[in-house]
């Protein structure tokens, strides 16, 4: 099958697209993963960034930048997003509590779908929130299924540890109190692609008063059943 397009330039612009999927790279990192000449790869990553298809994280490091899911959900193409609206208001007045989606990008989650709770104290976080990959129920969600030597970078400095997320992979959901931020619990699952890789993390949150010191004891039923739902909606493929 044949490998390239035959248009030298875009093609080594598309590796270095698809060597980011996989977390942030720094130049040399870039360099040696995708064979291009430093000078080069250098050079297309910056004109990628121009464009936005390419970001930099906090350490400076090339990450996939916001255009490529703005292009898909324009077109209408995000599956993911366009049922996730109808599940996760669902879950809302389920629960009773604020409901997310969200989606890792470099080191860094997006809150690309929510449903606010109409009232009464609640944990508002609006769509295109970006959060810290540190902290919370959703990180660690996003964290726990990644490969050996992603995960363990990406426990320098969260507020969770390894255990806490073999714990999250034995369970298939997260909780966090008060980890993200000061008087707020969560609870997250996971949604799996076609492949069976986690691609983003359906949670609840609201404030401790209400959810609890254990919110998974009251909500992880009802998370887990929204993320099963629209796992098997992508995989079904309509």
């Amino acid at each position: 099958m044949k490998k390239n397009s035959g248009v030298g330039v875009l093609d080594k612009a598309v590796r270095i697209l698809a060597t980011l999927e996989s977390g942030p790279h720094s130049l040399s990192e870039l360099v040696a993963a995708t064979g291009i000449a430093r000078p080069t790869a250098h050079r297309l990553a910056v004109a990628l960034e121009f464009h936005r298809l390419v970001s930099r994280d906090l350490m400076g490091r090339f990450v996939l930048g916001p255009r490529s899911a703005e292009l898909s959900a324009s077109a209408g193409e995000d599956r993911l997003l366009a049922v996730a609206g109808p599940a996760l208001a669902t879950l809302r007045d389920v629960t009773g509590e604020s409901a997310q989606l969200y989606r890792r990008q470099g080191d860094q989650r997006i809150c690309v779908a929510s449903a606010e709770r109409a009232s009464g104290l609640r944990d508002s976080v609006p769509v295109g929130t970006t959060l810290s990959m540190q902290a919370g129920s959703a990180a660690q969600i996003l964290l726990s299924w990644e490969d050996p030597d992603k995960l363990h970078r990406g426990l320098v400095n969260a507020k969770f540890n390894a255990a806490s997320l073999s714990a999250v992979r034995r369970r298939g959901w997260a909780q966090s109190v008060g980890e993200r931020e000061v008087g707020v619990a969560s609870v997250s699952a996971p949604v799996r692609g076609p492949n069976n890789k986690v691609i983003a993390a359906v949670s609840i949150s609201g404030p401790i008063e209400r959810l609890g010191r254990q919110p998974g004891r009251m909500h992880a039923a009802q998370v887990v059943a929204t993320a099963a739902r629209l796992t098997e909606y992508l995989a079904q493929g309509k």
